[in-house]
């Protein structure tokens, strides 16, 4: 049996200061705390822009050996620019996005051995984008061919439709995991008659329903949504999942409950200990 990394999508929210950051911390402080609360963190900043590798630097020397970050794909590259509507021309091209990929895995190389799975987070893709899942599969297996060894590659998709054999086929193929959502219009993964394990580890994203708890929150400094009995069945599915492979993944957003660390903890609580791995001990 294997066991599960947990932490959160992100480290930088200011609220958590004081429910999860000892009160007056600094941002500069956040994530060397955070590093000795949980093992592992997702970096949601990489999706916005390239993060140089002054800023890698840092992130490594914050955090203590044997922590690990996964980091998601910039925009750029996974959705092909700044428009709300995905660009079918760039996105998940070589030749278009090839130098911001070199970009981005050259400053995460910064990481050593601290560098988690790469994701990428592809947005809903109507017909405007992709005609079909052949288009879009014919794509994602010509962007991931091109990637180099040396990292390990995660890859979220956001059709519902498109969960099924061939997308699994074509992860086997590149020894990419299936990013595991619990996302508001996505099928819980516990409902799919698949082989959900295409690698050889496994990734989870908590997302949850962001207008949700934005109508009952600004803030994330506390639970605003029960999700007892949906981590319940994440719990089962995950002591099930986790036989098969050495080690897993799973992250939690705030807008999944209303605050991250709590919900992620929770999670943890229902898991057998044997399984779950949080904090890294400290040189």
């Amino acid at each position: 049996m294997g066991v599960l990394r947990y932490g959160t999508s992100s480290w930088s929210e200011k609220t958590w200061v004081g429910p999860f950051y000892p009160p007056g911390t600094v941002p500069g402080d956040y994530l060397g705390h955070y590093a000795t609360q949980f093992s592992t963190v997702e970096a949601d900043v990489t999706y916005y822009r390239i993060p140089d590798h002054k800023l890698v630097a840092g992130w490594h020397l914050k955090t203590p050996e044997g922590f690990v970050m996964a980091a998601k794909f910039p925009r750029s590259i996974v959705h092909g620019g700044a428009d709300a509507t995905p660009n079918p021309d760039t996105l998940l091209q070589p030749d278009r996005v090839g130098g911001d990929t070199e970009e981005f895995l050259g400053a995460m190389r910064g990481l050593g051995d601290k560098c988690g799975p790469l994701v990428l987070q592809l947005p809903y893709f109507n017909r405007s984008v992709f005609p079909d899942q052949r288009a879009f599969l014919g794509r994602l297996d010509a962007f991931l061919g091109t990637l180099p060894n040396g990292f390990r590659y995660a890859v979220e998709v956001r059709n519902k439709g498109w969960l099924n054999r061939a997308l699994l086929d074509l992860l086997r193929r590149h020894r990419a995991a299936l990013v595991l959502v619990d996302l508001a219009y996505m099928p819980h993964p516990d409902q799919l008659a698949l082989d959900l394990v295409t690698t050889d580890f496994l990734y989870v994203r908590l997302i949850g329903d962001r207008k949700a708890v934005e109508e009952r929150t600004r803030t994330f400094d506390r639970i605003v949504i029960d999700h007892t009995r949906r981590l319940e069945r994440w719990a089962r599915l995950l002591e099930r999942l986790v036989e098969k492979v050495p080690i897993g993944y799973v992250y939690a957003n705030n807008h999944y409950a209303g605050h991250g660390p709590a919900t992620i903890r929770q999670l943890a609580d229902l898991l057998p200990a044997a399984v779950v791995r949080s904090a890294p001990t400290r040189p």
